[in-house]
């Protein structure tokens, strides 16, 4: 066995995140971990990499006990893990990133050798196939290539499992792809995979293994061949299953949001239009570098543009601004909950009642008692599970933040919905209770844009879907007996 626990716990106060996990990665394997936010699947990674140390139980590397009490002895050991937020420093080139924590070489003595560190690094990007510009700033590189950063930097030393916690989770189907093709030449070259994802398709095609936690516990460990989607799922979420969406409905009320020509100043959305109506969920999807997020972000008023009109309720919508759309009643739920939606030091209240935060002064007075009453019907309406309303939202799970950023953008009672990726790297339960919610939204004659990069996903919840690549918006199609395989069609075809 590469890495072995016995009746390993984790506790918090009198709370178990784990509790007697028998867990076991053989050499060779790509073993997949899988269960709902919270668990217990973070806090197993925290451990065997040492930001957390262990309440009760052994940890054995190849055969050895071992007590990992902080991250270097994680590395030292041969363990090297992928963060679902990736760990880089945006103002770092890549041979700065990936020598972080690693001896630097030096010519004359005192010099850094950065010439040689990345004749180093290129020989084991070649050897794996990985394709970096290593004198880019991180700042300045795309998600799969960030990701394909970190693997290089973990396999620059003695790499006998890797951790890969949801890598693909902002990665379109074809780079997805190139990212699983390095992983099979890095299992092949002797390094064993643990690998984390919601995404049930990915851990059928890549492992050997499957693990299920729930509730802090191990549930089973099972040889992927031998299992399905549906046998996980029962093992996930204790018979749980999804109550299904109807996304056939096709009548709808007026245009309550369009959007005509749109360019943004970074030129990475050329020309993009399209309206949305009153009761509807339009699907926008396209292939990784399309401008999908970047279009969302320009008609919210994060990025500039160059060119195009913005309407809302046939008014022009003028020096666009976040403030300006939620005011209007537009709200984004960005890809990035962390770096957009987020104050992670600060409580869930704090966060849920941040947009309309200026509503508690009445006449030089703050209403705090109204403030906690309006967090806590939200935290009920969305079942967000917290100690408090004052818990530190960075201590919740994946799938809780995103309640929080949901929570968020309820609060201000909003007309339309912008949403880049708002299930990413949340539990099946917690993904199908953000379909509801959209399609409650939806029913109650709000207008919602959804942008995704599962097809699948795209085909349960839009009514229609705009097809959007090289920056341009093309066909919009009623989502009406099409195939995932068609969507993909008009994504590559030539234009």
């Amino acid at each position: 066995m590469i890495v072995e626990t016995k009746n390993l716990s984790k506790r918090f106060g009198n709370m178990y995140a784990l509790k007697d996990i028998n867990f076991e990665v053989k050499e060779g394997e790509i073993h997949g971990l899988v269960g709902e936010n919270g668990a217990g699947k973070s806090t197993l990674i925290k451990i065997l990499t040492g930001v957390y140390h262990k309440t009760e139980g052994h940890i054995f590397v190849s055969g050895t006990e071992v007590d990992i009490k902080e991250p270097v002895d994680s590395r030292k050991l041969g363990i090297n893990v992928i963060h679902q937020d990736r760990n880089l420093i945006p103002a770092f080139n890549g041979i700065e990133n990936i020598y972080l924590g690693l001896k630097s070489d030096k010519k004359y003595l005192c010099t850094v050798d950065f010439k040689k560190m990345g004749k180093k690094i290129k020989s084991v990007m070649d050897l794996y196939g990985i394709k970096v510009p290593l004198e880019k700033m991180a700042m300045e590189l795309s998600p799969p290539q960030k990701t394909l950063l970190e693997i290089t930097r973990a396999m620059m030393t003695d790499c006998k499992l890797l951790i890969l916690d949801e890598p693909t989770a902002s990665l379109t189907d074809k780079e997805t792809m190139v990212l699983f093709d390095i992983i099979r030449k890095l299992n092949a070259s002797g390094t064993a995979i643990l690998y984390i994802t919601h995404r049930m398709d990915e851990i059928f095609e890549l492992t050997d293994r499957i693990t299920v936690f729930r509730n802090g516990q191990l549930v089973d460990t099972v040889k992927t061949k031998e299992t399905d989607k549906n046998q996980l799922i029962k093992l996930m979420t204790d018979n749980w299953k999804s109550s299904g969406l109807d996304s056939q409905r096709k009548i709808f009320g007026n245009v309550v949001y369009s959007v005509s020509h749109i360019a943004t100043a970074d030129k990475v959305v050329k020309d993009a239009s399209f309206e949305v109506h009153s009761g509807e969920i339009l699907g926008i999807f396209g292939l990784g570098g399309c401008g999908r997020t970047e279009l969302l972000e320009g008609v919210y008023g994060y990025k500039s543009i160059i060119n195009g009109e913005v309407f809302f309720k046939n008014e022009k919508m003028s020096h666009l601004s976040p403030s300006l759309s939620i005011k209007k009643g537009i709200v984004l739920i960005h890809e990035d909950r962390r770096g957009h939606s987020l104050v992670i030091s600060r409580s869930v209240k704090a966060n849920i009642v941040l947009p309309i935060i200026d509503s508690y002064s009445e006449k030089g007075f703050y209403n705090g008692k109204k403030e906690n009453k309006d967090a806590v019907s939200q935290i009920a309406e969305l079942k967000i599970k917290t100690t408090d309303v004052d818990q530190k939202v960075g201590e919740l799970s994946g799938g809780n933040q995103q309640k929080v950023v949901f929570a968020k953008a309820m609060i201000s009672q909003p007309e339309v919905f912008l949403c880049d990726e708002p299930t990413q790297a949340v539990d099946v339960m917690t993904r199908s209770e953000i379909h509801d919610l959209l399609r409650g939204c939806a029913d109650k004659g709000k207008a919602v844009v959804f942008i995704t990069s599962d097809i699948q996903e795209m085909l349960e919840v839009a009514d229609n879907i705009i097809i959007m690549s090289g920056g341009k918006t093309y066909e919009k199609i009623e989502n009406k007996g099409i195939s995932s395989e068609q969507i993909l069609h008009y994504c590559y075809q030539e234009r």
